[in-house]
């Protein structure tokens, strides 16, 4: 019988190696997304906010796989994963975007305009205060991608489940849609907090370490996630934790 367990190549060389050789088979990226991303990692020090190009193709695979025509993300940072969203839905579908920062916000919209992005709009201010204002969506969404303060993950699930209540005229996420999740297993600390990781620290704190108080709140996303009788989940042990949750009702 083959293992469950996620093997991790012999070492960072090998990783890396696969890693390439499986981006090169995939659906590829458009140029100018691609160079974009590109452009942030080299400008900005906050650009590992960003999602890989390989998750990317990930997502874009998805979203078409299950015919998604409609997408709410949660965290926008400059708009480059929205990008893959549109890229992935065509011009025909939508994409909002909840952003918290004003200067984020104002970033990714130069960058939609810039490549002829018409199909994305994007909400600024806290998603929790946000979120309620789209009760009057005339269609409900396909995918909802949460890639935003971990600490708010919860209360986010909360609130999609409540405003999808089954048999509601209207609703957010539509019957057997997904909530994605983003960084729900943080370097592994979500799973594993010992000595044996190599992340761990005694003060998760400390400068480029991660917040024991995110380890703690995505530990609880799951848990909750995991244990709700209308949602079925598989958190994907690969970049740092993709979370999928179907809505079955």
């Amino acid at each position: 019988m083959k293992a469950g367990t996620t093997i991790m190549y012999a070492n960072e060389k090998l990783g890396e190696r696969v890693t390439k050789y499986a981006e090169a088979q995939s659906l590829q990226l458009p140029k100018p997304i691609k160079d974009y991303h590109a452009r942030i990692i080299e400008e900005r020090s906050d650009s590992n906010y960003m999602i890989s190009t390989f998750q990317s193709q990930a997502l874009i695979f998805f979203a078409r796989a299950i015919g998604a025509k409609r997408v709410l993300e949660i965290g926008v940072y400059v708009g480059y994963s929205a990008m893959i969203w549109s890229h992935a839905i065509g011009p025909q579908g939508k994409v909002t975007g909840l952003e918290y920062s004003e200067e984020y916000a104002k970033l990714a919209q130069e960058a939609w305009k810039k490549q002829g992005y018409e199909n994305i709009d994007v909400h600024v201010g806290p998603a929790a205060e946000t979120l309620p204002k789209l009760a009057d969506v005339s269609e409900p969404y396909d995918i909802i991608f949460i890639d935003a303060d971990k600490t708010g993950y919860t209360g986010y699930l909360s609130q999609i489940l409540e405003m999808s209540a089954p048999g509601a005229k209207n609703r957010l996420l539509r019957p057997g849609g997904i909530i994605a999740a983003d960084n729900t297993l943080r370097h592994g600390l979500v799973a594993d907090s010992s000595s044996d990781n190599p992340w761990q620290s005694a003060d998760f704190d400390k400068e480029g370490s991660v917040p024991a108080a995110n380890v703690a709140a995505i530990r609880e996303y799951n848990d909750l996630a995991a244990a709700n009788d209308r949602l079925e989940t598989f958190l994907v042990p690969l970049w740092d934790g993709l979370h999928l949750s179907r809505l079955l009702d």
